[in-house]
């Protein structure tokens, strides 16, 4: 007796396209063929959902009796899911789909929704074939039909090139917030700079109304150009957050507030692990506002990521790793009330208070952070000095001898063989290095961070060689 199964643990939206795939075939004159037909999605140990199977089943049954059509359809990737009428509509899993499989797979064609192609275009390498219904593609394939290749789009950023890959940055005009409305605090934008240029992280202490957020949401606009492959990361991450994509790629900043849960931060779920802000934040900024609000738990966990550049949820169904390779910025007052730094105004914390309020955030927290900086007061005689214009020059000129070292990873990034591999050190400076650990008595991981910071800052000097002055402005950045 005729039937239409699915078969290969597929859940109810694809249980359901037998259904959708039925229709749309009937109210395009397709007859649906009164057979026993069995739809198998491989591996079968392997639980599978998503509505983009619609199309290729559809297609699958009206050309089931024209073997050269069913060679040709081997040379396609075809996603889509079908509306009764025939229409093809897009669904959240394709874009990642595709772009995973334009990194690994050797099919270069795909066949999408054409409301889809605009994002998809941005992928390179892969040939984008738009359609609006099931006529189409069907018309298309049997040779009735031509289909023109979407036109690539320009992901409208300026771009350097090094070793004949591209770099992405932000032009001028795409510059909201300027550091030229940062007034005084010299100390702090040095800071922001060397951070910006080495992906370090980075935690601001000082006053309410300093400028401790002020700067740290501008350094987004400073930080070193973007590859291909990261700009595409940014996107898939941002299409399974479900947030809609534009042809202007930017580096994400994420500002949680400080009463968000641990999964809505780092990720999690019963069933499935969604991803959370950490993982948005990735190739970007995770800016923690009031750090020492933060629960306690929130705060630990930050170890893992913040010196893996990985995130790992584990749950009884699933187990999955994120990339989590962001800048972390931290803003904090000296004490509860703010007013500790303060020559005017009176600080009304009790000692116990202050030191509770510290011991907040641990020591192998502050370990894990390359640079902190107590900011001071604001003045009416602090002046602006720099642009963001004027030290995104300044990034780009050291993420190029980055590049030119031969460095795949950004300075603050660099794995201990790295370490010792691109951050050569003159003999002063390894001479005031030994010093310091054994004066300040700083673990192996504060001895590598200084090495780290201090090759940014010779970067910024553009010099080959880890001087003296280098060993010492890295150090003053140190948590004392």
């Amino acid at each position: 007796m005729p039937s239409f199964s699915i078969v290969g643990l597929a859940q109810n939206s694809i249980q359901e396209a037998r259904d959708r795939v039925k229709s749309a075939l009937l109210t395009n004159d397709f007859t649906f063929p009164p057979l026993k037909i069995t739809i198998n999605l491989s591996p079968s140990d392997l639980k599978k959902e998503g509505t983009h199977f619609d199309l290729c089943i559809a297609l699958l049954i009206a050309l089931y009796d024209n073997k050269n059509i069913q060679n040709r359809l081997n040379e396609y990737g075809i996603f889509g899911e079908l509306g009764l009428g025939g229409d093809v509509k897009e669904s959240s899993h394709i874009f990642s789909l595709i772009l995973s499989m334009a990194k690994s797979s050797k099919v270069k064609k795909f066949i999408v929704p054409i409301s889809l192609a605009p994002t998809l275009a941005l992928i390179p390498n892969i040939d984008i074939y738009p359609i609006k219904s099931l006529k189409n593609a069907i018309d298309f394939l049997i040779g009735e039909i031509d289909i023109e290749l979407f036109k690539k789009i320009d992901p409208n950023l300026l771009y350097i090139t090094q070793d004949s890959e591209k770099y992405f940055y932000p032009s001028k005009e795409n510059i909201i917030d300027d550091f030229i409305d940062v007034r005084g605090q010299q100390i702090a934008k040095r800071g922001a700079l060397i951070s910006a240029v080495g992906f370090h992280n980075i935690v601001f202490e000082g006053s309410p109304g300093c400028g401790k957020s002020m700067i740290s949401k501008r350094m987004l606009n400073i930080l070193p150009p973007m590859s291909l492959d990261e700009m595409l990361d940014i996107m898939k991450v941002q299409y399974l957050h479900l947030a809609k994509i534009e042809n202007k790629i930017f580096r994400a900043i994420r500002s949680p507030h400080n009463s968000s849960t641990k999964s809505s931060i780092f990720g999690g779920g019963s069933k499935t692990s969604s991803i959370g802000e950490v993982a948005l934040a990735n190739h970007g900024i995770l800016f923690f506002d009031e750090l020492p609000h933060f629960a306690k738990n929130i705060l630990e966990s930050l170890r893992e990521p913040l010196e893996d550049n990985k995130v790992l949820i584990s749950r009884v169904n699933s187990k999955i790793d994120y990339d989590a390779k962001f800048l972390f910025i931290g803003a904090m007052n000296p004490c509860p009330c703010g007013n500790l730094f303060s020559a005017t105004k009176e600080c009304r914390c009790q000692d116990m208070e202050i030191q509770r309020y510290k011991n907040k955030i641990s020591d192998p927290i502050y370990d894990r952070i390359d640079l902190y900086i107590s900011m001071s007061e604001v003045s009416s005689e602090d002046k602006s000095d720099i642009s963001t214009k004027q030290m995104q020059e300044k990034v780009i000129k050291a993420f190029i001898k980055q590049k030119q070292r031969g460095q795949k990873e950004l300075n603050g990034k660099l794995s201990d063989i790295e370490i010792n591999k691109y951050c050569i050190m003159d003999n002063n400076a390894k001479e005031i290095l030994d010093k310091a650990q054994n004066s300040f008595s700083l673990s192996f991981r504060s001895v590598h961070k200084v090495k780290k910071v201090a090759r940014s800052i010779a970067d910024l000097d553009d010099e080959d060689v880890i001087s003296k002055s280098h060993i010492l402005e890295a150090l003053s950045f140190r948590k004392r």
